[in-house]
């Protein structure tokens, strides 16, 4: 077996198909189709079935596909560090955000990043879920993880600083002309919430139940853009990491009392390499407790 033959059927699994994949990885289709089936006469065992919306990896495909995806990974990072020089890093950084937090630090730290390291290519997702975001870190297809703390999390965990959480409003709302909105105030409110399985939506519930408020839900979202946006138009109020506040909503912001904030946490995988290390740097040298007041 070879790392090749991983990446073709990791595409494969992506994409549905042999096509796609082929113009995935920039390779003629044959090749794809001779490669998965050289990997599964070697294996013994059938991968992928096909299905009317396409190929669909197998039970034994799927627990194959997981350790594949590992390895895959760790040869692109041996890759890196061992081109990497004084002054040139190549390969890939992988980091997953869990969503809402850092949404203002994170691109500063990446921008500066791949102008020290123009030829690093960096992979980003958000990843809603602190669970889902510890179980990517165990499995070591993650570089690099920013993530709100947790009661359960990681010992290794790298302390950025706090974010501030902030109630968005809703144009002329009552509460609009207060500097800072007290939580007992908003008593009685539909609020725009997250997925249920959200590390921002445990953080909404806790902190209505925490000052006796029920938490009346308007809507749920899944990204926090979409949230302080339906709250600008009057569908509920909704809370948010002070970061997360797209650009053009900021009058709508208000810190409540008493004050909120979440600790933000940077998991490094073990064998960190240069990039994850001077990406960690760079985010320390962050502002993560900048006052609401001082861009409202």
């Amino acid at each position: 077996m070879s790392l090749r033959q991983f990446e073709y059927a990791l595409a494969v699994a992506e994409q549905g198909s042999v096509t796609a994949a082929a113009e995935l990885l920039h390779v003629a289709q044959p090749s794809v189709s001779q490669q998965i089936r050289g990997l599964e006469r070697e294996l013994g065992v059938k991968l992928f079935v096909r299905t009317p919306t396409g190929l669909v990896p197998t039970t034994v495909g799927r627990a194959f596909l997981r350790e594949a995806e590992v390895a895959v990974s760790a040869s692109r990072r041996a890759r890196a560090t061992a081109r990497a020089g004084a002054d040139e890093l190549v390969g890939e950084l992988v980091v997953a955000v869990q969503m809402g937090f850092g949404t203002r630090q994170l691109p500063r730290a990446l921008g500066a990043l791949r102008h020290r390291f123009p030829r690093l290519e960096v992979t980003v997702f958000e990843e809603p879920s602190a669970a889902e975001l510890d179980r990517l870190c165990r499995r070591g297809v993650l570089d690099f993880a920013l993530m709100a703390a947790c009661e359960q999390g990681p010992a290794d965990a790298h302390h950025l600083g706090d974010e501030e959480l902030v109630v968005v409003l809703g144009a002329g709302h009552r509460q609009s002309a207060a500097d800072r909105v007290e939580l007992g105030e908003l008593d009685g409110e539909p609020w725009v919430r997250f997925d249920r399985d959200s590390t921002l939506d445990g953080v909404l519930l806790r902190v209505l139940r925490d000052n006796g408020l029920a938490p009346a839900t308007a809507a749920r979202v899944s990204q926090t853009a979409t949230a302080v946006r339906w709250a600008a138009h009057g569908l509920g109020v909704t809370l948010v990491p002070a970061s997360a506040v797209p650009q053009g909503y900021e009058h709508l912001v208000r810190p409540v009392s008493p004050a909120l904030s979440q600790p933000v946490i940077a998991v490094v995988r073990q064998d960190a390499g240069p990039a994850e290390t001077a990406l960690l740097e760079l985010l320390r040298q962050e502002t993560w407790s900048e006052p609401v007041q001082s861009w409202v």
